[in-house]
């Protein structure tokens, strides 16, 4: 835990950076819930110890509510011979490499695969549509010049495009020091070109952004 220590200087108390963790106690489901909470955040294994330290409690707590949550997950209530089976869930918790981490069961896996897919292949927007045009057609180009093409923030509409990997940052502005974004691969394929010099004219399918040209003088 944090403590306060003495200015020496001016007699004040100093106090650490870092809050102190709240009392696991007195929040819904104690050291479990809080267990969940951070394991729900991970992006690779975490060890018993890496826990303890977060929560600010004994390993030996977390190894015990580790092994209650695992036995949960998998449909096992651990409260005796009168308690029914609780519900198997979709997902798992699994003890790998030296470390705990959730992972979806295997037996979903053609599930989340089509769920996964199907995200993949939802048709995009008007909005990134437009900005995929823009980018395509003046690529390597900044954020700020696509906003300023189509008038509007296009933060979020890039993010998803990045996401689809039909876009990707291909070099970095050396005046500005802002990330030009390109075209992938993919995009190609599924327009089925060989290259971007393979566009059509754009003028036909988006009107209003036909003269891209008048934006290439302006700075940002």
């Amino acid at each position: 835990m944090s403590e306060h220590t003495e200015d020496h200087a001016g007699g004040a108390p100093a106090v650490s950076a870092e809050p102190p963790v709240q009392d696991l106690a007195s929040l819904p489901g104690g050291v479990p819930a809080a267990l969940e909470a951070v394991l729900l955040v991970v992006e690779e294994p975490v060890t018993e110890m890496q826990l303890a330290a977060a929560l600010e409690v004994p390993v030996e707590r977390v190894a015990e509510a580790l092994a209650d949550l695992k036995a949960e997950y998998d449909g096992y209530t651990g409260q005796g011979p009168d308690t029914g089976p609780a519900r198997r869930r979709g997902i798992e918790l699994r003890n790998v490499a030296g470390g705990w981490r959730f992972y979806t069961r295997s037996e979903f896996a053609a599930v989340v695969g089509r769920f996964v897919l199907d995200g993949q292949s939802a048709r995009l927007s008007q909005a990134a549509l437009e900005t995929l045009a823009v980018i395509a057609y003046r690529q390597p180009v900044a954020r700020s010049r696509v906003s300023a093409i189509r008038g509007v923030n296009v933060d979020s509409v890039v993010r998803t495009l990045v996401q689809r990997g039909l876009i990707t940052d291909v070099a970095t502005d050396p005046e500005t020091g802002a990330v030009l974004y390109g075209t992938t691969p993919l995009f190609l394929e599924r327009l089925g070109i060989g290259t971007v010099a393979d566009l059509p004219k754009l003028s036909p399918h988006l009107p209003g952004l036909e003269n891209l040209q008048d934006f290439d003088d302006t700075t940002y």
